[in-house]
């Protein structure tokens, strides 16, 4: 079996499961926020009643992330049904607007907070939930109704999906990020390539990421369709996890032979940087392609691109320069804007190398990545020309319905917020 059909055959009681099969499995985490929590809160209490309690609170993890810095009554009111919920239930793993525990981006802080572990099954009312793949467990998104159900029970009905292999070889030249793998993969398949299926990515060049890069790959899988995204565990992924839990976990690997829907081979080395046009993610363009494409926006943040590894990376290249086009700095979580004033280049904090540079630095959330009210920090306006780490670029995305908006990675952004237009990284790397 592959590392998904392991976890799911634990998860259902099964010595063995097979692609397709339906099976219950039981949940370790369920994770709601500030959107669609209303809403999954609503439905637990319709079909369980009002005065039901959850299967489990430990395992309930409540992240108001999207529309905190506003003053629209409508979203205060989501973090206050929230707020009253948690304290109705007991539950403990809520990180409240508002006060220290507030941490922002709910797939950064899960996995800072200690909530994503290895050989688990995670389910979150997101799509992006498949983030925590990258720590070797079963994670995906689910809407209101399912999270209503394992509110209740503990429990869901899961179809087991076939598993697609990606598979990087040789480790990656200096001008490439985990977001050129994935926007290369996505190109390649379609943003239906992998629906209901597993995205497996493995090789030299995954594993030579560190875990926020992981991160980033099978956070997006869900952009290809995917039911989840996961990669197999190493010694960076203990490290990493050990540092944050003491919770025990039980690491799952492929059997050897297993079955793959498909196996998709790449040279890291003969990779370029990718750009996603408007207004799909699978519209794929090498950047030096689209050189010279005028943008009047750049923006780095976001659950896919708002981590230290992010804006370390941009930091480089925006170090001593000046921005030509409007660039906005959003860190994923409390964790990562703190790193902004402590990580140093050459002497000066990334703090300091963005607001020299003519950048503006937001406070952690998800900001302008879901458009948001109209006082949302980044929010497209009008008809710009944005290009951007984040996840998705359909219309109105980032607010408005005129704008267009270009995916790349951190370089990629830096590099295009430096000269004002598209630019491959490579032109202005030292």
């Amino acid at each position: 079996m592959t590392i998904t059909e392991k976890i799911l055959a634990k998860h259902a009681g099964k010595t063995r499961v097979e692609a397709g099969e339906n099976v219950w499995i039981s949940v370790d985490v369920l994770m709601t926020h500030d959107i669609c929590g209303p809403g999954t809160i609503g439905i637990f209490k319709e079909h369980f009643g009002k005065n039901a309690r959850v299967w489990d609170p430990e395992k309930v993890v409540i992240i108001p992330d999207h529309y905190i810095y506003t003053a629209d009554a409508k979203a205060h009111r989501n973090v206050d049904i929230l707020r009253e919920f948690v304290k109705e239930q007991g539950i403990r793993h809520f990180y409240n607007p508002g006060t220290e525990t507030y941490k922002g981006v709910c797939h950064v802080a899960l996995a800072e907070e200690g909530h994503t572990r290895p050989g688990e099954v995670l389910f979150g009312t997101d799509s992006h939930t498949c983030t925590a793949g990258a720590f070797g467990e079963f994670a995906t998104g689910i809407g209101n109704t399912d999270a209503g159900f394992i509110l209740g029970t503990g429990k869901l009905w899961v179809k087991v999906p076939q598993t697609m292999r990606f598979v990087f070889e040789g480790t990656l030249p200096p001008y490439l990020m985990a977001k050129d793998l994935i926007l290369q993969v996505i190109g390649d398949i379609g943003v239906d390539g992998a629906v209901y299926r597993t995205m497996e990515f493995a090789g030299e060049g995954v594993h030579s990421l560190n875990i926020e890069e992981r991160m980033t790959l099978c956070n997006m899988a869900i952009e290809a369709g995917g039911k989840n995204g996961v990669i197999s565990v190493d010694q960076t992924t203990l490290d990493y996890v050990r540092a944050r839990t003491s919770k025990p976990f039980e690491v799952v690997e492929n059997d050897p032979g297993c079955r793959y829907y498909s196996t998709r081979t790449y040279d890291a080395k003969k990779l370029e940087p990718v750009v996603a046009k408007p207004h799909s993610p699978d519209r794929r363009a090498l950047a030096r392609e689209l050189k010279g494409t005028a943008i009047t926006r750049a923006y780095i943040g976001s659950c896919t691109g708002g981590k230290i590894t992010d804006f370390i990376a941009g930091a480089k290249i925006l170090k001593g320069r000046s921005v030509k086009a409007e660039t906005f700095i959003v860190p994923a979580t409390t964790e990562v804007a703190a790193k902004l004033r402590t990580e140093k280049i050459d002497g000066k904090s990334l703090f300091e190398i963005f607001t020299e540079s003519g950048a503006k630095v937001g406070e952690a959330s998800c900001a302008a990545c879901l458009g948001g009210p109209k006082d949302t920090f980044g929010r497209l306006n009008g008809a710009e020309v944005c290009i951007s780490t984040t996840n998705r670029n359909f219309p109105a995305r980032m607010g408005s319905m005129e704008s267009q908006v270009y995916l790349a990675s951190p370089m990629t952004v830096a590099a295009s917020a430096v000269t004002g237009k598209i630019t491959d990284p490579r032109e202005v790397m030292a």
